[in-house]
């Protein structure tokens, strides 16, 4: 689960303006906007209607994420299980370049239109699907769509929303989460034990109706069309679309390198290697590789907070199916509490009194996070009460609110308006890259210890712990690992402050 939120910091190590996402400040705040809250008058149906979109995705990652284990079971596709996940942000990052040249030009509507559109459609190919590849495809088209939104969300409250209240919004974004991980497993399970898993897929896109109702005219009368309508429009950054397919492509052929384990895979390994670099550099502000003090630390404290958690969340059902005979339903409400607490730390961050401590709330959310990853696979043991995940997952989740929403909220301070939209373009890329590369290692790292085999035993029954599907130690290099990357995170934390 993520929750969608909002180098050396010098101006030379800043993008150009207007690369990926509109920049500057608001052109569009409503007359009458000051003192209002994200419920009042000006913007009541506005926030409820991108809030629900927020919804639909929390709704479909809690519920799809639940449903995975069974249909990569069976489709025959346990060994290629971390790309069902990493297809998804693969193809995103590809999307979210485009969906701000797009909104640039044309205004958020029609990238967020066609990225739900698209985020459906993705979701019935995958649900139709035969076989693991169709799948897979199903969740690549997913990601388009996904990266469109997400990209055009930050758009919308950028330009309907003053600086004042956009924390709140990005609260209430995380507070979408709440409902949908207590109600999204326990549907799911229910749905893939009596009816099949491929209804889950088939099923959510009857929710896409409900955003595009609330959202999409309130998004027209406020923040639709180019930034500035007298202006001519800028042709697209030809370059950045390049270097956003290097990116994508780079990044998909080190995820097949990783499941392939043979010498062959070196080619395709080094050929994304070779995409990513320049692509890396092109993308994102200098200095975020070896975490610069300020901006570029921002930006790499989002993607080793979000890779680090997801990689190790994706496992989590997987194992607690396959190694301790949970059934699907119960394998996701062993998550759904991560919801309530994930809201909570965003909650905290939001409240103007934690403002001074910022940096020291983001140094312990980290902490948090590396340490319910290293208690989740002590499940493991028999000897261990399943309920530990949980407990731990809700830890990590509270850790993760603080801080995902800071990392969102301290990139808007740290950003000259003028490059505000390309920085925020760059937290985005460096969220779905980190997805795709340490989705990429961990899954690597299962199936070289024998994870596959946990498919093993019959479809749609779960494999107890003893069974011949039971490999610890595969679930242990995933998580163990990410737990170590976390505790990476809690340093970069330290240096997000311009000194």
């Amino acid at each position: 689960m993520t929750a969608l939120e909002p180098h050396d910091g010098t101006d030379a190590a800043r993008p150009a303006p207007s690369d990926d996402l509109p920049s500057g400040p608001p052109t569009r705040l409503p007359v009458g906007a000051d003192g209002e809250g994200v419920l009042g008058r000006t913007y009541r149906a506005l926030s409820i209607g991108i809030v629900s979109v927020v919804f639909l995705i929390a709704f479909e990652a809690t519920a799809v994420g639940t449903a995975m284990p069974v249909a990569a079971r069976e489709l025959n596709g346990i060994p290629l299980y971390a790309f069902a996940f990493s297809a998804y942000f693969t193809t995103s990052l590809f999307a979210m370049v485009l969906s701000g040249q797009w909104a640039d030009r044309r205004g958020p509507l029609q990238p967020l239109a066609t990225g739900i559109t698209a985020f459906g459609a993705g979701l019935l190919l995958s649900g139709a699907a035969g076989s693991m590849w169709v799948f897979i495809a199903g969740r690549a088209v997913q990601g388009l769509g996904g990266g469109l939104v997400i990209v055009a969300l930050y758009v919308v409250i950028g330009r309907a929303y003053p600086e004042r209240i956009r924390p709140a919004i990005l609260a209430a974004f995380a507070a979408s989460w709440v409902i949908p991980s207590v109600v999204g497993p326990l549907a799911s399970g229910t749905v893939t034990e009596h009816l099949g898993w491929r209804w889950v897929f088939v099923g959510i896109p009857v929710l896409v109706v409900i955003p595009l109702a609330l959202a999409l005219p309130a998004i027209r009368r406020m923040a639709s069309g180019p930034a500035d309508p007298a202006a001519a429009a800028a042709p697209y950054d030809r370059r950045r679309i390049r270097l956003a397919l290097g990116i994508s492509a780079g990044a998909g052929l080190l995820q097949y390198a990783g499941q392939e384990l043979n010498w062959l895979a070196l080619l395709p390994a080094a050929l994304g290697v070779a995409l990513l670099v320049p692509a890396v550099r092109g993308l994102l502000p200098t200095g975020t590789v070896r975490a610069g003090r300020g901006l570029p630390s921002v930006v790499l404290l989002r993607g080793v907070a979000a890779g680090s958690f997801i990689a190790a969340e994706s496992f989590v059902p997987l194992m607690l199916v396959t190694q301790r005979g949970l059934s699907p339903t119960l394998a996701g409400l062993s998550l759904a509490v991560g919801g309530a607490t994930w809201a909570l730390g965003s909650y905290v961050q939001s409240r103007p009194r934690m403002e001074p401590h910022r940096e020291r709330l983001m140094v312990g959310g980290m902490v948090l996070v590396a340490a319910s990853i290293a208690a989740a696979p002590s499940v493991l043991i028999d000897a261990v009460p399943v309920w530990i995940v949980a407990v731990a997952w809700a830890f990590g989740c509270f850790g993760m609110g603080m801080v995902i929403a800071s990392t969102s909220v301290l990139l808007l301070k740290l950003s000259a308006p003028e490059d505000a939209g390309s920085n925020s373009a760059a937290l985005q890329i460096s969220d779905g890259l980190s997805n795709v590369l340490l989705l990429a290692t961990g899954g690597a790292a299962f199936a070289a210890l024998g994870g596959g085999a946990v498919g093993a035993a019959a479809h749609g029954a779960a494999v107890g712990a003893g069974a011949s599907g039971s490999h610890p130690a595969a679930f242990a290099a995933v998580f163990l690992p990410m737990a170590g990357v976390a505790v990476a995170g809690a340093w970069v934390a330290t240096r997000v402050r311009e000194r």
